[in-house]
């Protein structure tokens, strides 16, 4: 999943505190032409944010997503949660240069905002340096392969295409 231009698949999720936040970058996203996949939260009313990270992350994993965006308060928890489910590198991004290097160097495929510490308008500038960053790929791909390796994926990814 290299550079996202034009079109691409995006997983939503929010708890409660970002549920607002999720509400702005959901319309900013479709007004790009980006096709959203918003799994909730709908509302302000408290929620947990490990499920929507979760459900988020999931479909990431499966292919269904190019990307995974997700918001709470702070972007640590749902970035904590995300990161549990093998194959999922997010990140938190208080800022565009931020998001970026976590796309060129780390190649996240999910990241997290904080409503309650980024403004929507600086939340769109974030987001659009995460999806127009390709990954650099050269020594970022040997460290990224490892970090594969700690989770799991790397191995699940070389099985599978063994039985290809």
């Amino acid at each position: 999943m290299g550079m996202v231009s034009g079109m691409a698949m995006i997983a939503l999720g929010a708890d409660h505190a970002g549920f607002p936040l999720k509400q702005t970058l959901k319309s900013w996203l479709a007004a790009r032409g980006h096709l959203v996949f918003d799994l909730g939260t709908h509302s302000t009313e408290s929620v947990d944010y490990p499920d929507y990270a979760a459900a988020v992350a999931q479909m990431v994993c499966a292919g269904r997503a190019e990307r995974g965006l997700l918001v709470c308060g702070s972007g640590i928890g749902m970035a904590i949660a995300a990161n549990k489910i093998p194959g999922i590198r997010a990140a938190v991004a208080g800022d565009a240069a931020t998001a970026q290097l976590s796309r060129e160097h780390n190649d996240t495929n999910v990241l997290a905002l904080g409503a309650r510490v980024t403004g929507a308008a600086e939340a769109a500038l974030i987001v659009q340096a995460w999806l127009d960053t390709p990954f650099a790929g050269g020594r970022h791909a040997r460290r990224v392969d490892k970090l594969a390796d700690l989770d799991g994926s790397l191995k699940a990814k070389a099985a599978d295409a063994a039985t290809r």
